[in-house]
């Protein structure tokens, strides 16, 4: 049968909190399943004891082990019942858990500043060491070019001589007719930087303004379970014939249900009106070695199969779907490609009917 799929979680947690609440469904229906086999398992204790069980033959049981076996069913039975009760009330719990938070309402205006007038400048502390000297700016714009001096005719170059100390810089004379332009001359060597100047000191913090109003809450998400519906069988007297390979099996009584949703189409097909995901769980007795499957809209889902080899315990199965179209159709089938027509065990284990169930519950 299928199992929960746990996300990975390590190192990085990666879990929605939508995530989380399926995750708490699945854990529950899985508790269910659980407790179902180990109720099962009692019931084919005392067969064996009693000398009921088929196939199987033990020693005559005498009435101190009637007595002693009851005994350790009853204990069983009060642990289930006390587990029930736990899983009914996480189950609540879970129900009445918003899925999300609405967005956060617009910020309100900023109320007037409050508290007197800044004081008074306190004292300037002592000045702290000075920090390292930090890397070289980088160099500055060029100084505006101050007016040219009259252009005397240009000569004959000669050789550069060595560049001699600069003089005093003289009075800049009006401007004269501008020349032909001579020849660059070499770039000089950079000078070194100058020492950083120290730091000044840090003024005073100004007052702290009053918080702004809250913003209005946003509305609440939706629920995490939407709709759910209960289909069962009784044997006797539903389901009198066996079920042929190829055919659905059928649950013609309505359980408990909870919106519009999930609907019946017929004694085994049931509808799904809105596209989204879909928990299914069903539970059936039958005589032979078999399988089950589900169809969606009438296509058999092969990761949906759910069976049993030897014994004559229940086939469970549980599994999530995800229509893409409206009012898809679900049944449960034996599959079409099966040799067995399976008989659906009436009275088992008593003389009470036995049920069988197709719960559906829609997630999103």
């Amino acid at each position: 049968m299928s199992q929960a799929n746990i996300p990975n979680i390590s190192p990085n947690i990666t879990v929605t909190r939508d995530d989380a609440i399926n995750l708490l469904l699945s854990s529950i229906a899985m508790e269910e399943l659980g407790l179902s086999h180990i109720l099962n398992a009692e019931g084919e204790k005392l067969q064996y004891v009693l000398g009921t069980l088929p196939g199987l033959t033990g020693p005559p049981a005498t009435i101190s082990d009637i007595l002693l076996i009851n005994e350790s069913v009853k204990s069983t039975i009060n642990a289930v019942s006390r587990k029930e009760f736990l899983l009914q009330s996480k189950l609540e719990s879970i129900l009445e858990t918003p899925i999300s938070v609405g967005a956060t309402g617009p910020a309100g205006p900023t109320g007037p500043t409050g508290g007197p007038a800044v004081g008074p400048t306190g004292p300037t502390g002592a000045q702290g060491v000075a920090g390292a000297t930090g890397a070289t700016g980088a160099a500055g714009a060029t100084g505006a070019t101050g007016t040219a001096g009259a252009t005397g005719a240009t000569g004959t170059a000669g050789a550069t001589g060595a560049t001699g100390a600069a003089g005093a810089t003289g009075a800049t004379g009006t401007a004269g007719a501008t020349g032909a332009t001579g020849a660059a001359g070499a770039t000089g060597a950079t000078g070194t930087a100058g020492a950083t100047g120290a730091t000044g000191t840090a003024g005073a913090t100004g007052a702290t303004g009053t918080a702004g109003a809250t913003g209005a809450t946003g509305a609440t998400g939706t629920a995490a379970v939407s709709n759910f519906a209960d289909f069962f069988a009784l044997m006797p007297p539903d389901n009198a014939a066996t079920v042929a390979p190829g055919a659905d099996i059928s649950f013609p009584q309505n359980g408990p249900t909870s919106g519009t949703t999930i609907t019946r189409t017929g004694p085994s097909s049931f509808n799904l009106a809105a596209i989204g995901t879909y928990m299914v769980l069903f539970q059936i007795s039958v005589t032979e070695a078999g399988q089950w499957i589900l169809t969606l809209n009438g296509t058999e889902l092969a990761t949906t199969v759910a069976g049993r080899a030897t014994g004559t315990s229940q086939i469970t199965g549980m599994s999530i779907l995800q229509t893409t179209v409206i009012n898809s159709i679900i049944t449960v089938r034996n599959p079409a490609g099966n040799s067995t027509a399976l008989t659906i065990t009436p009275v088992a284990g008593g003389t009470m009917p036995v049920s069988a169930h197709l719960v559906i519950t829609q997630l999103s």
